[in-house]
């Protein structure tokens, strides 16, 4: 009787360790940095807004701040392609993305401006999204290098007119 309940134990242990490694891999794990568009200095928040596979639903609980000031996204496995904001002051205020081209119009919210990156070439290569905010010459505290499994974007604050028109 003893050796039936310690076999049960055990493949109840097998099957227990098994549901944990799937779940673990049901989930996939990325770095983010937010840069200031003209420092380059990290800005640490835990206001990001992510966007998966071009779905209008807005995740603001899927990042955690670590405590070098980056962020920790968890998304779904099935997640093919992210878009990250990010919210200021405690208020409803965008960064505006520096990814976008500032002759496309305003930073409102949801105006079609968002790029979006794979989350493939996020885990596997590391991505830099582009600082269009920055002259045409890219000073060198602005070379940024993303290792795998990081995402860096560039962001500013609205300036006076740009908020004054939101």
């Amino acid at each position: 009787m003893i050796r039936q309940t310690q076999r049960v134990l055990f493949v109840l242990l097998c099957v227990a360790a098994l549901c944990a490694l799937i779940g673990a891999q049901a989930q996939k794990t990325i770095t983010i940095r937010m840069l200031d568009s003209r420092t380059g200095k990290l800005i640490a928040t835990s206001a990001y807004l992510v966007r998966v596979d071009q779905e209008q639903t807005v995740h603001a609980n899927w990042v955690t701040q670590n405590e070098d000031g980056t962020g920790r996204l968890t998304v779904p496995s099935n997640a093919a392609a992210l878009s990250v904001r990010a919210t200021y002051d405690s208020t409803t205020r965008y960064y505006f993305n520096c990814d976008t081209n500032k002759d496309q119009g305003s930073s409102d919210r949801g105006a079609g401006l968002d790029r979006w990156y794979k989350v493939s070439d996020i885990l596997e290569l590391g991505v830099v999204a582009p600082n269009g905010c920055g002259g045409k010459k890219v000073p060198d505290k602005l070379q940024v290098v993303a290792k795998p499994g990081e995402f860096v974007f560039f962001v500013r604050k609205l300036n006076a007119l740009e908020q004054f028109s939101d």
